[in-house]
């Protein structure tokens, strides 16, 4: 396949992915308002307008699904990307399905691990997996037990599942942070040579800035558990589809790309243990609560956090070109810095008597 052509297959997937989404979203809405799949205001919530229609993310997953499938008819290489639609298509329609059935009806925490256990098990199944690590300095592979592979998959996938569902607080925030996650993990395909992961990931790119402009504070559509979860999903194949050619230790740059969720989830964890309160359990210290009380608007907490993922996914592309022991001491120096950052923001000021003002969310 010539180069013009792979361009040109990978602008008609994104112009397809985003025009579908686009033209999904309102009918998802007037779908979702029908049904009463519809945000209620409450005390823990940010958003007060009421009736705002969940399931946005069923017009995401269409336009990816449509947008990726349109780039595999125009290369005609349908074999290059076996297994990967398998496990996107299977996996995707169960974590949509129990997003949708979350938002209709909300579901105890099991049942929905449960299900979004499956949805890794069937990534797993189709080659998503974690199979070695590198040594950062000899770049020595180490391959991994079986057992040791599924159970590590496993945890990556459900977790960055859910770590993009607990972002999803505040008007286009969770939507955007998947737009500048993906663009950055789809450059690390790129640089890998992994073709099938640029096409995913430019496909998903343009369902979710398709789906954006609809999602973005005043929001006239959420996402529901039925976007998060699947965007989160999504996310987590991308970063294992392209991990295989880094030079780092093995998930050093995804971690890093992903590094705004995952750090939000790990601090959420943290407090819920401190207080020995369930891990599922709702409260209104997420990253996103205390830059809306710092902030004072939903568009410039949203934004911060849009700035803030920037930062990370500039350094995890960065370190695409690192080696040796200059990798770990950037490593060790980034640490620091995030560390000292979320001190600042009083992200760790867990047992802080009165609860942000005004900064009641979704999750």
């Amino acid at each position: 396949m010539t180069q013009t052509v792979q361009i040109g297959a990978l602008i008609f997937a994104f112009a397809v992915a985003a025009g579908v989404a686009a033209l999904a979203t309102p009918v998802v809405s007037r779908l979702a308002r029908a049904l009463q799949v519809v945000d209620r205001p409450a005390a823990r919530k940010v958003n007060v307008r009421p009736d705002i229609p969940l399931l946005g993310g069923i017009a995401v997953a269409l336009g990816f699904f449509v947008g990726l499938s349109a780039a595999i008819l125009l290369t005609g290489d349908e074999l290059r990307f076996a297994g990967h639609m398998e496990a996107l298509l299977i996996g995707g329609i169960l974590v949509v399905g129990l997003g949708a059935w979350d938002d209709r009806s909300p579901l105890p925490a099991r049942p929905k691990l449960l299900l979004q256990l499956a949805a890794a098990g069937v990534a797993i199944f189709y080659g998503f997996r974690i199979a070695y690590l590198t040594d950062p300095v000899t770049h020595t592979h180490w391959f991994l037990p079986g057992w040791l592979m599924v159970l590590c998959s496993t945890l990556w996938i459900v977790g960055i599942t859910n770590a993009m569902n607990l972002m999803d607080g505040l008007d286009g925030l969770c939507a955007g942070v998947g737009v500048i996650i993906g663009a950055t993990l789809t450059i690390i395909c790129w640089q890998g040579g992994e073709w099938v992961g640029v096409y995913f990931g430019v496909a998903l790119m343009g369902a979710l800035l398709g789906f954006l402009p609809f999602n973005f504070a005043p929001a006239r559509i959420f996402l529901g558990d039925t976007g998060a979860l699947f965007i989160g999903y999504a996310l987590s194949l991308l970063a294992l589809e392209g991990y295989r050619q880094l030079s780092l230790l093995t998930f050093l740059v995804p971690l890093l790309a992903l590094a705004v969720p995952l750090l939000d989830t790990g601090l959420s964890v943290l407090r819920r243990l401190r207080r020995r309160a369930p891990i599922f359990s709702a409260d209104r210290y997420h990253m996103h609560h205390r830059l809306l009380h710092f902030q004072g608007s939903q568009r410039s907490a949203v934004l911060s956090i849009y700035f803030l993922t920037a930062c990370f996914c500039v350094i995890a592309l960065s370190f695409t070109n690192l080696h040796g022991f200059v990798s770990i001491v950037v490593v060790a120096v980034v640490i620091l810095l995030t560390f000292r950052l979320l001190r600042n923001l009083g992200f760790f000021e867990v047992e802080a008597e009165d609860e942000p003002h005004g900064a009641e969310g979704r999750r």
